[in-house]
């Protein structure tokens, strides 16, 4: 695979046999963010569990200290009283039947985060195989689906990621923007990693977190050491 200029430049700035304190790694990812638009800084981390397993599953998610620096747009089914509160809470698509008809037949996907009071879910469901794979179907432990449309609304809004294992047990997040500068990331870092460690299974069994690596958009990955987040 060929890899650009600036890649390759970048890589030389990160000692890959080195595991970096946090703050380092955060330091070393900022100076590989070399691209003309604000990189995102993401964060991934192996975990030593199984998630074909029901009872080792880590799923959950948090509102970053510093937000993600993305304007999240969200799409809320709710009717009613719970739609106007969706409206009211900065919402920026509310419907029911009529969203539902909208995304199958006119493949709509201009949104980030959906949400559903409780009574939607039998409408939702029916996306399930088209807003599944792209990791939008709302659900009750990501506090997408809830009565509370206005807080979940605002949440979201203000930065609420959800963090959730793929298949290979590994956890892909964003942290925030190279803008927001190395104090910033460390703070959603820290917070997001807590939640991850708290999330622990009781069935997970040996080393808990695998690897833990940063990297910006277009820049190589620098390792954490993640011995010293389990302390």
């Amino acid at each position: 695979m060929h890899k650009g200029k600036k890649y390759v430049d970048s890589a030389k700035l990160v000692d890959r046999s080195k595991l970096y304190d946090t703050n380092e790694a955060l330091d070393t990812v900022l100076s590989t963010a070399k691209a003309k638009f604000d990189e995102t800084i993401e964060l991934h981390v192996k975990l030593g569990v199984d998630s074909r397993h029901a009872d080792q599953q880590v799923r959950g998610a948090i509102v970053l200290p510093h937000g993600t620096g993305k304007n999240v747009r969200v799409l809320v089914f709710a009717k009613g009283a719970k739609a106007d509160e969706a409206l009211a809470a900065g919402a920026d698509y509310v419907g029911a039947e009529d969203m539902l008809e909208r995304i199958q037949k006119e493949n709509f996907f201009d949104y980030d985060v959906v949400i559903a009071t409780p009574d939607m879910m039998g409408i939702v469901g029916r996306l399930g195989k088209v807003l599944g794979p792209k990791g939008l179907m709302p659900n009750p432990k990501a506090g997408t689906v809830s009565m509370d449309v206005a807080k979940a609304v605002q949440e979201s809004k203000a930065g609420k990621i959800e963090y959730r294992l793929d298949k290979t047990n590994i956890i892909h997040c964003p942290i925030g923007k190279a803008s927001f500068g190395a104090e910033k990331l460390a703070d959603n870092f820290n917070a997001l990693m807590g939640a991850i460690i708290k999330a622990k299974p009781s069935a997970a069994k040996g080393q808990y977190v695998r690897s833990c690596v940063v990297a910006s958009t277009m820049g190589p990955g620098v390792k954490v050491n993640a011995a010293k987040l389990m302390d």
